[in-house]
């Protein structure tokens, strides 16, 4: 872990955990990481204990994880083309249940091709990366058929994704996208969406992104992206005064 500004970790923790493919940070520090490759298991590190806990029993990968207002934990099941969930408020490890898609890949309104990002809003709307079908997709509580927000199929096209793989939802409700093959950030806006970072192409320069994978806000507005081909983490920095963001420096470079 890094604290801002500084290039070198402040905390290292070290767990039983291999090949894990997303992780999630609660608002006190609480990080769930998916450890379901090799091990079958999502797993929980406390923050306040310093210990590692099992809290979700999957078969395969989580290429997204999320952590909802009711104690809810998701899990984007990549190979399967579903996104799983289970509450932390049981006591005994239940059964998952099945938040989105069918298990089987397909492009109609209820099914999924290997889901990447996920998130769930304060009314707990499921929003999926839909990353094989080049989509996103919001899910309305109890209801199976989603709905195009952006991307093929999208009922207002203003912007065409590729292999889209990270979701942030702000404040105002305008979505973040990590545009994956496009190599760029794009977000929603009054008239549609836009490009806001890597507007000029694929590349190593500082502000161009190759492959991002995943993405994530500050308390400040400031944008960090794992740039995954570049092997970094780049910074970009929000400016409130010109709505616009643009890119500070390098955070850290693997």
């Amino acid at each position: 872990m890094w604290h801002e500004e500084n290039v070198n970790p402040t905390k290292i923790i070290y767990g039983n955990f291999t090949e894990s493919r997303s992780l999630f940070v609660t608002s006190n520090g609480d990080i769930y990481i998916d450890d379901g490759n090799k091990n079958s298991q999502v797993q929980k590190w406390s923050a306040q204990t310093n210990l590692f806990a099992i809290v979700m029993n999957v078969n395969s990968s989580c290429f997204g994880l999320f952590v909802d207002i009711s104690d809810t934990l998701y899990c984007s099941m990549f190979n399967h083309h579903h996104v799983l969930k289970r509450s932390l408020k049981d006591s005994v490890m239940t059964l998952n249940r099945v938040a989105a898609g069918t298990g089987i890949r397909g492009s109609t309104s209820n099914q999924l091709n290997s889901p990447r990002g996920i998130l769930v809003d304060v009314n707990l709307d499921l929003y999926v990366t839909d990353c094989g079908n080049h989509r996103v997709q919001l899910f309305h509580p109890g209801e199976s058929n989603g709905i195009t927000l952006a991307g093929s199929g999208s009922l207002h096209p203003s912007i065409i994704l590729r292999f889209p793989s990270g979701i942030i939802l702000d404040a105002e409700k305008y979505l973040f996208i990590v545009d994956s093959y496009n190599q760029r950030i794009v977000a929603s806006g009054l008239n549609g969406f836009r490009c806001v970072v890597g507007c000029d192409g694929g590349g190593s320069q500082s502000n161009q992104l190759t492959s991002p994978f995943s993405f994530g806000f500050d308390r400040s507005g400031n944008m960090f992206v794992a740039d995954y081909s570049n092997h970094r983490i780049q910074k970009f920095q929000y400016f409130e005064e010109s709505c616009e963001i643009i890119e500070k420096k390098d955070y850290h470079r693997k």
